[in-house]
């Protein structure tokens, strides 16, 4: 219930932050990491909804899995598990780290993509030199 919650709000947010607006030339890379801070919303805000949707669903499984082998770790003594109390305690840490490298690679990830939003209209564009009519060729 809390997570579907948290998923409809960044989706909601999306739509207002995420309009593909033509009129745009460049994505502003502070207002990108300070979207990316939200893990999601940074893609949301570069116009990259499946990536968003990755990154969002990578957390919530990480999450989830650590959540689960803490509270198996918590409560090994009351229960017949397949694994070693040990191994869970070490499941629990790998995905802690696994929130946190995903997290972090997200806003990264958001803050490049916005730095190099222009890039394809950039690289579209004619070149100066035959903007000006110059042709290098002529000798």
């Amino acid at each position: 219930m809390k997570f579907r919650n948290i998923f409809i709000l960044i989706l909601i947010t999306g739509f207002i932050l995420g309009q593909n607006n033509k009129s745009c030339k460049a994505k502003k890379t502070k207002v990108a990491f300070y979207y990316s801070l939200i893990p999601g919303l940074g893609q949301i805000y570069n116009g990259k909804w499946i990536k968003s949707a990755m990154f969002i669903g990578l957390e919530i499984a990480s999450i989830d899995a650590w959540s689960k082998n803490k509270s198996i770790y918590n409560k090994f003594e009351n229960g017949d598990y397949p694994l070693r109390k040990n191994r869970y305690l070490e499941k629990r840490n790998k995905y802690a780290w696994w929130i946190g490298f995903i997290y972090v690679y997200a806003m990264i990830d958001a803050i490049v993509d916005a730095h190099l939003y222009p890039f394809d209209s950039i690289m579209e564009s004619p070149i100066e030199s035959e903007k000006k009519g110059i042709n290098r060729h002529e000798d």
